[in-house]
């Protein structure tokens, strides 16, 4: 919570080598399909998207409305919205950015829920994601990921961002 209130996101972000679907299901505890779709924006608001995500046959529909307060850091306002609310709020979807779908694989590692999330448009890559307590707070990999590097600070890797352009950068 910040000083007002209001709910903090700190995350720190990875792009990493795309893991082998086998090691995701040895160390996930479950995967979600979900479908991102980014709204236009709102005077003196950050960005906003509704997201439908499908776990075990059970689906959630949400409203996520983001403030930067630092690269790792957000103000973060979400709460559930029903099948009505979501048919309104599509209609209100920005129409220069396309929908975001990913597989996010929930991995516990060290205390964290490391959120691997692995998009339809990139075969060699994913992004590696985890929430802190802190911005100062130590996060561990394990050693079965392959950090090509962290993408925390390089907003062109936000999902929003990727909703208009997907960088197509070579890897080493």
């Amino acid at each position: 919570m910040n000083k007002s209130g209001e709910p903090l996101e700190i995350e720190r972000k990875f792009l990493i080598r795309m893991p082998h679907r086998e090691t995701l299901e040895k160390y996930s505890v479950r995967h979600i399909h979900i479908t991102q779709i980014y709204l236009l924006p709102r005077e003196g608001s950050g960005s906003r998207r509704v997201r439908r995500s499908v776990c075990g046959g059970e689906t959630m529909l949400t409203l996520t409305e983001k403030i930067y307060v630092t690269d790792r850091t957000r103000v973060e306002r979400e709460r559930e919205i029903g099948p009505e609310e979501w048919e309104e709020l599509t209609a209100q979807a920005d129409p220069a950015r396309r929908p975001i779908g990913k597989t996010r694989w929930c991995v516990p590692y060290a205390g964290h829920t490391l959120e691997i999330d692995v998009f339809p448009f990139w075969r060699d890559r994913a992004f590696c994601e985890a929430e802190l307590a802190s911005e100062e707070e130590e996060l561990l990999l394990p050693d079965w990921l392959e950090v090509i590097r962290e993408v925390t600070e390089d907003r062109r890797y936000n999902n929003s961002s990727l909703a208009l352009s997907i960088p197509e950068e070579d890897i080493p």
